[in-house]
């Protein structure tokens, strides 16, 4: 009878411990503000956790909030200019971002202007004007562009900015320490390992990205990334 009691006395412990509690709870929210070096906040800057995107980014006054999981432990934020910079959560629930520079930013104004054109990435939407190290882009709508005979012969006819090879592709300026230096494929927003079966005709546009532009992919995004959305039935 005693050992009985002495079970559900250590049991009654261990589910109201409040360590416990919070490991199998609800998640947390961390807050935290965004500047750069000159103390300059930053918005539309993109939370991730875990290395993952959120639908969550800074407001025009460089703050956000996050709810996150118990198990998450890492935070990061990620610019179109500068990359990622990532910070340990550790328990926090406060946690403050500052890159180094100037980092323009990122909320565009409401002029028109062909830069205020927007350019899916993958991760999200963007305007081209915060692609600063964008190398081109190809318009797939124009009728000029089904005449080509591969996607390939596509690329190198309209993209100065990358070279082609046959199926090789490498995008000018890129000197990767790896062995190969193909750029990562992104087809409406999938990564995928070959372009070849994709026709012209079915192309609705083509962006090439480098550098910091690149870095949302992480190392993935090194040698460059091209960018592919494919005409859905609603487009001519």
């Amino acid at each position: 009878m005693k050992t009985k009691i002495i079970i559900c006395l250590l049991i009654g412990a261990f589910y109201f411990n409040p360590g416990y509690s919070q490991k199998v709870g609800k998640k947390i929210t961390i807050t935290g503000y965004v500047a750069d070096q000159t103390h300059a906040s930053i918005a539309n800057a993109i939370i991730m956790i875990d290395g993952v995107k959120t639908n969550v980014s800074t407001d025009q006054k460089g703050y956000f909030k996050v709810k996150v999981k118990p198990e998450s432990s890492k935070i990061g934020i990620f610019t179109f200019t500068n990359g990622v910079m990532e910070e340990e959560i550790n328990g926090r629930h406060r946690i403050n971002f500052t890159f180094q520079g100037s980092v323009p930013n990122q909320v565009s104004n409401n002029k028109t202007d062909p830069d205020d054109e927007v350019v899916d990435i993958g991760y999200g939407k963007v305007k081209k004007r915060d692609l600063t190290t964008s190398v081109g882009n190809i318009d797939g709508t124009n009728s000029k562009y089904a005449s080509y005979r591969s996607i390939y012969d596509m690329i190198r006819g309209e993209l100065p900015g990358v070279q082609v090879n046959g199926n090789k592709i490498t995008i000018q300026g890129i000197s990767s320490i790896n062995l190969s230096t193909d750029p990562l494929f992104v087809v409406d927003g999938q990564v995928v390992t070959s372009i070849d079966d994709i026709q012209p005709f079915l192309v609705k546009s083509i962006n090439v990205l480098k550098g910091p532009s690149a870095s949302i992919y992480g190392s993935r995004g090194a040698n460059g990334v091209i960018l592919i959305n494919l005409k859905t039935a609603g487009d001519k």
